[in-house]
């Protein structure tokens, strides 16, 4: 199997909603973020699917090493020989690689957070700066465009914790801030023993709410000369926009279940986005 059919394989597997915006794009764009949304995955399958810390801390020392090769221009491993050829073209620093390894070694020392400063520092590594790499492939011009993805990447991040507080718990991870928790008077082990009450409902819409501000302000901040090249994200902020109010509609039964989109709808939004410049 070659680099790029590895890399392929790896996106579409994934089933994620930013597979269906790869469709959408130019041949040698669509091969770029396929290359490094299979190096991302790679990272995260360290954290989410060894269960012995030493043995993820080393595979995570691996991947730094091999990043290093990477900038070398000597990669061993197919997801980042595929991410070699786009490095220059697309400007994928070295320093916004080791960052997304950086926040996935926190997910093995860290299953609590402070309050949302903490937070934000986690969500800047693992999807601010994956936003920022994913926006040079789309085509920036603008330096405010970085901003817009920096928002639109938390905006991301902040969804799936919401999303994901049931699944997080049974690995014993809570990234709601403890200081959020306190606000509304909710206690983490009713989180990690998966109970619902009142004040758990209007902690997660609180949070909904912030998200939602994120998405406003990340669209409010894009500068017009990239909307047209920043599209994917604009189909990426649709499709989870929509997917929170999912969530919202369930009146965040989140703790016992996933809530998701079917396919043929993030396949629908990505191509309202596409065809119509649709931004809900």
């Amino acid at each position: 199997m070659t680099p790029q059919a590895y890399v392929q394989e790896k996106a579409a597997r994934s089933g994620s909603s930013f597979y269906y915006t790869f469709l959408f794009l130019p041949k040698a764009q669509r091969s770029a973020i396929t290359a490094f949304y299979a190096f991302c995955r790679e990272i995260d399958d360290v954290v989410d699917e060894i269960t012995d810390l030493q043995v993820a801390q080393v595979k995570l020392g691996w991947w730094e090493q091999e990043v290093h090769r990477l900038a070398q221009g000597q990669p061993t491993h197919p997801a980042t020989q595929a991410l070699l050829p786009h490095l220059a073209p697309y400007s994928i620093e070295t320093h916004s690689l080791l960052q997304v390894i950086e926040g996935c070694r926190m997910d093995l020392s860290q299953t609590r957070y402070l309050d949302e400063a903490d937070l934000q520092r986690y969500c800047h590594l693992v999807a601010g700066v994956v936003g920022e790499v994913a926006a040079r492939i789309f085509g920036q011009t603008q330096a405010q465009t970085t901003q817009y993805a920096h928002l639109l990447g938390q905006a991301f991040q902040l969804t799936n914790i919401i999303r994901d507080v049931g699944e997080d718990a049974l690995r014993g991870r809570i990234y709601l801030p403890a200081s959020v928790l306190k606000a509304h008077g909710v206690k983490a082990q009713e989180i990690l023993e998966r109970r619902y009450s009142d004040r758990f409902t209007a902690m997660m819409a609180e949070q909904a709410a912030r998200a939602h501000a994120l998405y406003d302000q990340a669209i409010e901040t894009l500068p017009a000369q990239d909307r047209r090249a920043q599209k994917p994200g604009l189909m990426m902020s649709n499709i989870y926009r929509n997917l929170l109010r999912e969530i919202e509609r369930s009146d965040f039964r989140v703790l016992h279940q996933r809530i998701a989109l079917t396919p043929f709808r993030k396949l629908w939004l990505a191509w309202k986005t596409q065809a119509l410049g649709w931004v809900d």
